[in-house]
């Protein structure tokens, strides 16, 4: 597996989480250049694009998340990170981590499920 994500869990509303995406069998030079990116599926919807990380560290968000939802990355650590503050109802789903290089390479890991209750 080249991309490994945990921290999901079951949260009330308002609860935080911090998701994290490993990749261990990436070098360091074949990491750091790669755009980073958390997507979710919620139950019976497509998935969809929650942030983006590229590799001089600009951010994108969904609306739906800005100011509640962070992205991060430790190249050192292969390590992209997705805080996700205030949680609501509607964020939960299955969170995916994705990386793409400009040679093409897209990576998928294989899902970290985030449970929020009302």
């Amino acid at each position: 597996v080249q991309l490994q994500a945990s921290g999901g869990g079951l949260v009330q509303a308002g609860g935080s989480l911090r998701l994290s995406c490993k990749a261990p069998r990436m070098i360091f030079s074949t990491f750091s250049p790669m755009d980073m990116a958390w997507h979710r599926q919620a139950p019976g919807k497509e998935r969809e694009l929650v942030a983006v990380i590229n590799s001089d560290r600009r951010t994108m968000y969904v609306e739906s998340v800005k100011g509640r939802f962070t992205i991060s990355r430790d190249n050192s650590r292969k390590t992209v990170h997705l805080s996700l503050n205030n949680l609501e109802p509607e964020d939960t789903g299955v969170y995916y981590c994705n990386a793409r290089s400009v040679s093409g390479v897209d990576l998928w890991g294989q899902g970290t499920l985030v449970t929020v209750s009302s």
